[in-house]
Parts: structure tokens; sequence; C-alpha cells
């Protein structure tokens, strides 16, 4: 048996052992709807044309080959292209049926609602409670201090890293290790209660032992919140997502959505033969 083929067995295992059913993404479902959606840099079209329904409280996988711009599509869902100098977006995203790229929307409101976890964790450099506390403070919340310490107290829960940190909530962030750190940062992002999470790449720099308890983490998240995560890794999307988006690159190196669709089928029944190459490794 060939690796490639090892590769798949495992996938397929993966996806046998999973009792979830998942169906077509109808638009009342979707929290995320993009129409047509296109990104360039400086003139350079980096994604063209892609429409997909994310739907609400379901995992979403993006996956792909690099450059074929997976982090592209997850930065505009929740307008962080605007901080990038050159990018321009056309095309619509609908979040609740608004369109986030009307004028008269707030960028920094869609981004209280559509939280970012990123590649690497990225703590302040504060303690851990200030590192929760800290969008609720700079977006305005008038709580007291003992509603401050319920909400970052809740958000260390959902993150699954209460039990490990109560004691210490005063220590520096940068005491705790890296699975632990992006946990934090995902509580973060919980504590000013989005609708929808953004993960690009959570696990890349992670021991197996810390990307085992993130995965757990968004599995249990999944039923409160609707999750969009970018991923390289073939059996981490069998494992978490219900759903998964397939992207590749065309000849001029602009990043298309090849294939979308419940994650039991894109893995197991792919339409695309590009896909398949994909998940079994011959294209990288």
């Amino acid at each position: 048996m060939t690796a490639e083929e090892e590769v798949l067995e495992r996938i397929k295992v993966i996806i046998s052992e999973r009792k979830d059913e998942v169906g077509e993404v109808v638009e009342k479902d979707a929290a995320i709807l993009t129409e047509d959606l296109s990104v360039s840099y400086h003139g350079r079209v980096a994604i063209e044309d892609i429409s997909i329904k994310f739907r609400r409280n379901a995992i979403t996988a993006i996956i792909g080959p690099s450059g074929c711009g997976k982090s592209t599509l997850l930065r505009s869902l929740n307008r962080m292209n605007d901080l990038i100098p050159g990018a321009l977006v056309s095309g619509k995203v609908l979040f609740n049926g608004i369109d986030i790229y009307s004028r008269d929307v707030d960028p920094v409101y869609i981004r209280s609602r559509i939280g970012m976890v990123f590649q690497r964790p990225n703590p302040f450099p504060m303690s851990i409670f200030d590192n929760v506390a800290f969008g609720l403070r700079v977006n305005g919340f008038k709580l007291t201090k003992d509603e401050l310490r319920k909400r970052v107290q809740e958000a260390l829960v959902k993150a699954a890293l209460w039990d490990e940190v109560k004691d210490r909530l005063d220590a520096h962030a940068y005491s705790l290790s890296g699975g632990q750190q992006q946990r934090l940062c995902i509580a973060r992002a919980l504590a000013v209660e989005p609708e929808v999470l953004l993960l690009d790449e959570p696990t890349v720099s992670l021991d197996p032992i810390s990307t085992s308890k993130i995965e757990r983490l968004l599995v249990a998240l999944k039923h409160d919140y609707t999750i969009i995560i970018v991923t390289h890794n073939m059996q981490q999307a069998a494992r978490v997502s219900d759903y998964t988006a397939v992207m590749m690159p065309d000849e001029n190196l602009i990043g298309r959505l090849i294939e979308f669709g419940p994650t039991k089928e894109i893995f197991t029944s792919p339409k695309d033969s590009r896909t398949e190459a994909y998940i079994s490794g011959r294209v990288s």
C-alpha cells in the first residue's frame, strides 16, 4: 500500500466512526453567505467568484494547497482584509442577511460578532485575566468588577481552560504552554460573545496532545457557535468538520472554490478529481 493509499484509508476510518449526518446547506440555515466574492491585492486577484453558505452551529473546514486563498477567504468573512494595504474586495458577504461590506456597517462591530483566532498563539503581554477581559474593555462593555470577573470565567470555562488557570489569573499569559495560550486566545474571542468563530490553522504549531484538546473544544463549541476553520491537516478536517470547502488555484494562480458539501461526501466520494488528489497527498 502506498503512502497516499494509507492516508486515504486512515481518513475513511475516521469518517466511518463519525455518527453525525448533515445535509445540504440552505440559505435560511446559513450564518454567513458569500456571493461572487473576489479579493485582490494591489491589483492581483487572489480569490475569485466564491459563493458559499456556511451553516449555523456547524464546523466548516476550508482545505486546499498553499497559495489557493484559504486565509484570504477567511479574513474576508470579518473584514480583516481591510487592514491589509492594497486589498480590494468585491461581491457580497452576508452575515445574518446583512452585507458586512456596506458603507453603514461598522467593521469593528463585525469583528466582535465574528471573532478570529490565528495560526500561532498571540496572547497580549499582560495577565491571563486581562487577556480575556481585553475585548470587553476596548469594545466599551459597561460591566461592574463582579460582572467582568464572571464574563472572564465563563469564557475560560467555554475554552476548557478555567480549571488550569483559575488559581493564577494574575500570572503573565506567556507563562502558559503553547496549547494553553491558544485556548486563551479562543477565550479572548469568546468573551465578547460572538456568533461566529474563525480559525486560521489554530493547531499548526501545537503538539498532538494540545491539538487533540483544541479539536475536542471546537466540537463542543459548535452547539453555541458557527465555526469556520482553515486547516492543512486532512485528518483534522475529517475528525471535526461537518462541511468541507475545497479550494484550488487555477492556471492563473487565482484561488477558486472547486467543491463544497458534507465532509463525509467530500472525503469519500468527491465530485472533482482534484479533491481526491489533494486529500490523498498527491497534490500538496
